[in-house]
């Protein structure tokens, strides 16, 4: 189930049938202004309610659904969850303005689009090249949190253990776009992503350049503190391999180099994912 629903994922994902009302993160806004307010978030008790609600209720609808029509509709069930966790237009559309504004020289606009990528860092770019570098490491990080650190959650955990870290990435960034105090949510997402930014980071080593790779890969594994994403981005940078020759704008060409090996990274997550189905150890 978990190679079908991510194909059929990253197909609605790419074509971008799925209307932004429909995406996950919309759909917990609307659950958020609907049923909780901001205080509430104060408390550790209701934080845990708030975010184990969404996962618990998906664990119900597998309950209740399984074995149903040989289990047709669990199969659903699975496709329409990965497809919800996939779908992120509003990234994509800011990373293609970005893009765009690149390759027609406008390094101001290339600035403020860079800063919608990921709101939860500050970019202090020095230059063009820099920017290009800063960009590519948030392409990275982008990549494997809104894509790889979701496949992995549904890969072992299902359904449940990929809305249950969504949920919790949700609230990680709305505390801190409105400078909430909402108690051990950054940390239960730093505990999520501790084993599988190791995983997919591992991925960059065997996409990348193997040799520089693996060495930065081994510096930031073995620290039990590191986080994830100076995992993620360091390996990246590290595994990174640009093209000598190239047309495309200075700032440009570090964000397609790591754009191409986070792909590669994800089709070598897929790749495996294959290989486990075909010999029973994932379903």
């Amino acid at each position: 189930m978990a190679l079908f629903s991510l194909l059929i994922a990253i197909m609605i994902e790419r074509l971008k049938l799925l209307p932004a009302s429909w995406q996950f993160d919309s759909m917990l806004a609307k659950y958020q202004s609907l049923f909780w307010k901001d205080k509430q978030l104060d408390s550790a008790i209701w934080v845990s309610v708030v975010i184990l609600i969404p996962a618990v209720m998906i664990f119900l609808l597998l309950v209740l659904l399984d074995g149903l029509v040989y289990d047709l509709m669990t199969l659903l069930l699975w496709v329409a969850i990965s497809i919800l966790c996939f779908s992120h237009q509003t990234l994509r559309n800011n990373f293609k303005k970005y893009m765009l504004a690149a390759c027609r020289g406008d390094v101001q606009a290339c600035y403020h689009y860079a800063e919608s990528l990921d709101c939860a860092e500050c970019l202090d770019a020095i230059d063009e090249k820099d920017l290009g570098q800063q960009i590519g490491k948030t392409v990275a990080w982008v990549n494997y949190r809104y894509y790889g650190a979701v496949a992995l959650f549904l890969i072992f955990f299902g359904p449940v253990g990929a809305v249950l870290y969504c949920t919790v990435r949700f609230y990680d960034q709305h505390n801190q776009l409105n400078q909430l105090n909402m108690p051990f949510i950054s940390r239960l997402l730093f505990l999520l992503d501790w084993l599988p930014s190791r995983i997919f980071s591992f991925g960059f080593v065997l996409s990348g350049h193997f040799a520089s790779g693996i060495a930065e890969w081994r510096k930031q594994v073995f620290s039990a503190s590191n986080h994830p994403k100076n995992i993620v981005t360091r390996t990246a940078i590290a595994a990174e391999s640009i093209p000598e020759s190239t047309s495309a704008p200075v700032c440009v060409q570090p964000t397609l180099a790591l754009l191409a090996l986070s792909k590669r990274n994800f089709i070598l997550l897929l790749t495996v994912l294959s290989v486990l189905t075909i010999f029973g150890v994932v379903s």
